[in-house]
């Protein structure tokens, strides 16, 4: 059992380790793919089991501080970018749909573990996905009328849906393991469950980087956009964020608000897409999921947290 603190002390590395071999082993990251969902949902679980997700639930006036962000940044903040690329007439590009998606999108299931990795709040961190996941099904019907590509907006509101219930039912599940096997999520065990949780994570990035690996190796000349891209949609909420909230709270409880600012669910909009558009923007997804696993090693020193 000494193995697994001693993984989860190493996790940012393990993290950037599942990067490399996704990116170098283009078939075994293939073969991975299907293992994607269950992965995702068992870092989920992980992460409210050995964190509260009830102790960080916002009080009183705090709810609408809370409501606020959510909305501001899955409706207003995705409807600004999508006006301003249908101005410029490249909504319907790889870069203008991928951006919208990531925008209109909840934080990732695994935004709880990626606090933990970065030392900051997983409790806030697991309250703001559960939350942005609840109103999705709400801001993300507007946001998705603004492109060409959604024949069907009812298909991303029952995958929206359907990830609310995942969340719930897993975060129940949680609950009631720590409510009745408290032995389980005792201090000492907390080491092995991030052990875990880390090993997770380092799966679940290599299954996400299919794409990828090929578009190295063949010089696709979109890759250096794409990955810029995808920096820029991670970090710049995020250290917005960060730094609206340094003003009012705890650096940890701010450094998880940016976290899930920075770190979106794209996984859900994939089943709605039509085929054609899930082809062209695979390559995107891929590169998105670069800075979201560097996090880890990159936030901590913007946050300065550890």
């Amino acid at each position: 059992m000494s193995l697994l603190p001693a993984l989860a002390r190493n996790g940012r590395w393990i993290l950037l380790a599942g990067l490399v071999i996704g990116i170098a082993i283009p078939p075994l990251s293939r073969a991975m793919t299907p293992l994607i969902v269950p992965l995702i949902v068992a870092s989920l679980f992980l992460a409210a089991l050995r964190t509260d997700p009830l102790a960080g639930l916002p009080r009183g006036r705090d709810w609408s501080g809370v409501l606020g962000l959510t909305l501001g940044l899955q409706l207003a903040l995705p409807l600004v970018v999508a006006a301003g690329l249908h101005a410029a007439g490249v909504a319907d590009t790889v870069a203008g749909i991928g951006a919208v998606l990531v925008l209109a999108a909840a934080p990732i299931s695994g935004t709880p573990g990626l606090a933990v990795l970065t030392g900051a709040n997983a409790s806030v961190a697991l309250r703001q996905m559960v939350i942005a996941t609840a109103l999705l099904p709400l801001t993300a019907v507007p946001v998705l009328a603004t492109l060409p590509v959604f024949p069907d907006a009812g298909a991303v509101v029952a995958g929206a849906l359907r990830l609310l219930v995942i969340v719930v039912g897993v975060v129940g599940l949680a609950l009631a393991i720590r409510t009745f096997l408290p032995r389980l999520v005792a201090p000492p065990m907390i080491p092995q469950i991030d052990g875990v949780m880390t090993v997770v994570m380092g799966v679940l990035v290599v299954g996400m980087m299919g794409a990828v690996g090929p578009a190295l190796m063949r010089g696709d000349p979109a890759l250096p956009a794409l990955v810029a891209l995808s920096f820029a949609l991670n970090l710049i909420p995020a250290l917005a964020v960060f730094r609206a909230g340094r003003a009012r709270l705890p650096a940890p409880d701010a450094a998880a608000l940016a976290i899930a600012a920075g770190n979106r669910n794209l996984a859900l909009f994939l089943a709605a897409l039509p085929p054609e558009t899930l082809e062209r923007i695979l390559l995107f997804l891929g590169c998105y999921q670069i800075p979201m696993y560097l996090g880890p090693l990159i936030l901590p020193r913007l946050f300065r947290l550890r």
